[in-house]
């Protein structure tokens, strides 16, 4: 036997380890959201938050939510505890808000929330202090040092590890929706990109990050951790970046494709139709339904679009190639999520997806302001901080160009 040979036998003979799925309460709830740190009066990123953190730290300890570190200094991070509801996930984060501004409204910083910020420059930013950033940003280079994006993630409850991969990939139909209603970053490093969402092309450029692949159940999944770690592109399940993924530890589903949101109102409303959509389908695999996937090719596409045009966005809504405006469908599907929505307590914040296609995305938004302003980046970053302060979007109209 050949030398190759011997080598491709031992590792068919791996013994693969099984990836537990913890027990999770269907349909609970759990929000992490990435905020930026602002100069109040220049509107630039602040390399403030360890301090932060660490200020924080002993106060927080026994709260249901949490503030974190994130790659780049100028983040915190402000979770969730397990919501039975939208609204007490929500009110955990809101609480959390409150902790962190007891900090920065002391040393004259802001807080404010998008895909990306308008003008700051990457290389003008510092990575927090520990080893799992710095390895990151060692092995992914230009990239990873380009990292200066702020994005939700919506976990929601499953109640059997059988029921995650469909739902993961009935989901990634609803991709380029969720990233529309979410899309906040046309801007970068003080240039206007023509994407509603530069962020999600930006981060797909890491490793196992992007679009879920195809896979059909929990014991392909576990193969595809063992291919990845055995080959070293990763450790462990954490790093399976994908835009909706499994948490294993956590027992969710988690969805990462939306830019930061910009306002609490639409975070509400976004972690409403996620929860909403996890719930459908799983009642359908209840009632012994298949769950509709599309072809992988029309999912990047979709998220594609999603990112370059954002509401504006036609998306392919089946595997026959039928094409729909973004708005239609998602007007559709509320209707038709509405009972659910009402069943887990969140009829109103589901309502306030309407909100967003009628005011327009924080994307839309920004660049309203921008406009108005003459291109002063400055002007969109006020206009988010207001926003931010705020906890619902604004009219689109800048405040006064310093």
């Amino acid at each position: 036997m050949t030398d190759a040979a011997n080598r491709h036998d031992s590792l068919c003979q791996t013994v693969r380890v099984p990836q537990p799925f913890a027990e999770s309460a269907r349909s609970t709830v759990g929000l992490e959201w990435e905020l930026m740190l602002a100069d109040a009066d220049s509107g630039d990123l602040v390399g403030a938050g360890p301090e932060i953190v660490e200020a924080l730290a002993d106060a927080t300890a026994s709260e249901r939510f949490t503030v974190t570190g994130e790659l780049l200094t100028n983040t915190v991070e402000v979770t969730s505890g397990i919501g039975h509801t939208v609204a007490e996930a929500v009110g955990d984060v809101t609480d959390a808000i409150s902790a962190v501004r007891s900090e920065t409204d002391r040393a004259g910083i802001e807080l404010l929330s998008a895909g990306s910020h308008p003008f700051a420059q990457w290389y003008e930013q510092s990575v927090t202090d520990k080893t799992r950033y710095h390895s990151l940003v060692e092995r992914t280079q230009w990239w990873g040092r380009n990292m200066m994006i702020w994005g939700v993630h919506v976990h929601v409850g499953v109640d059997d590890v059988s029921k995650v991969m469909p739902i993961v990939g009935a989901l990634s139909t609803y991709l380029p929706h969720l990233l529309a209603l979410s899309s906040s970053s046309p801007f970068w490093a003080g240039e206007r990109t023509g994407y509603a969402s530069n962020r999600s092309l930006v981060f797909q450029q890491l490793p196992t990050a992007g679009v879920p692949w195809a896979i059909d159940d929990w014991g392909d999944f576990e193969a595809y951790l063992d291919d990845m770690t055995r080959t070293g592109v990763m450790a462990d399940a954490t790093e399976v970046r994908w835009d909706i993924r499994p948490a294993p530890r956590w027992g969710t589903i988690e969805v990462r494709a939306c830019d930061g949101m910009s306002t609490v109102a639409e975070l509400s409303a976004v972690a409403a139709l996620t929860q909403a959509l996890v719930e459908d389908f799983s009642r359908r695999l209840d009632a012994g339904e298949t769950l509709p996937r599309l072809q992988p090719w029309f999912t990047r596409e979709n998220k594609w679009r999603a990112a370059r045009y954002g509401l504006g966005a036609r998306v392919i809504a089946d595997t026959e190639g039928r094409q729909v405006p973004v708005r239609d469908d998602l007007l559709e599907t509320l209707e038709r999520l509405a009972p659910i929505a009402a069943d887990l307590g969140a009829a109103d914040e589901l309502r306030g997806v309407d909100d967003i296609l009628t005011r327009g995305s924080s994307a839309s938004r920004q660049l309203a302001v921008a406009d108005a302003a003459d291109g002063d980046l400055r002007a969109v970053v006020r206009h988010l901080i207001a926003e931010f302060h705020a906890g619902a979007p604004a009219r689109p109209w800048p405040t006064a160009r310093a």
